[in-house]
């Protein structure tokens, strides 16, 4: 039996127009609540589907639906790890940006990201004339000297001693977060 239905003597019949917006507006809520909370990220629990449903007073089957239709959508491109690796002791933390020629970028990308000490590989438009690098890796560590030793194995793995690089190493910490689904940033405690 739909929600939006009412038994009556055995009978069922539609409900009136304001139990409808009623269950509509609970829904609502029931959705909201669960967007709000996936921005926070998953609960660190060995059910995490079904820990979001009971803070929403949905169940696991129900919140596992909507994220997959979330991301058939678009609005979840993916569901990822944000590491706050600082907190880890990783605090050497490295960028490397190369000049690499736009005909090879593509394929050396997908060679780097291959690579066990690169975390994470991306392209960019060059910036020209002040900024010509077109290709960015980062690679983390406990410190410089372990990081840049590992950046120099991996040059000569991969036979890049003669592409043009730079290493830029952070300096700071800056905020990181998942993605952001609603346009009231705030969660408030069921």
């Amino acid at each position: 039996m739909n929600q939006a239905n009412l038994l009556v003597e055995d009978q069922v019949q539609p409900a009136p127009a304001c139990i409808k917006r009623a269950l509509s507006m609970a829904t609502r809520a029931k959705v909201h609540r669960l967007r709000q909370l996936l921005e926070q990220g998953l609960p660190l629990t060995p059910q995490p589907w079904r820990t979001l449903g009971e803070q929403c007073a949905m169940s696991e089957r129900e919140v596992m639906a909507l994220v997959a239709g979330w991301q058939q959508s678009g609005l979840i491109k993916r569901l990822g790890l944000v590491v706050k690796h600082r907190s880890l002791g990783i605090t050497a933390n490295a960028m490397v940006v190369w000049d690499v020629p736009d005909p090879q970028v593509a394929a050396l990308g997908r060679r780097l990201a291959t690579e066990p000490a690169v975390t994470l590989c991306y392209r960019r438009p060059r910036q020209l004339p002040e900024w010509p690098y077109n290709l960015f890796c980062m690679i983390h560590g406990t410190a410089r000297e372990r990081v840049l030793a590992e950046l120099e194995a991996l040059i000569q793995r991969q036979n890049l001693s003669e592409i043009p690089h730079q290493v830029l190493f952070s300096t700071r910490a800056y905020r990181q977060h998942g993605a952001r689904y609603l346009a009231d940033q705030s969660v408030k405690e069921a």
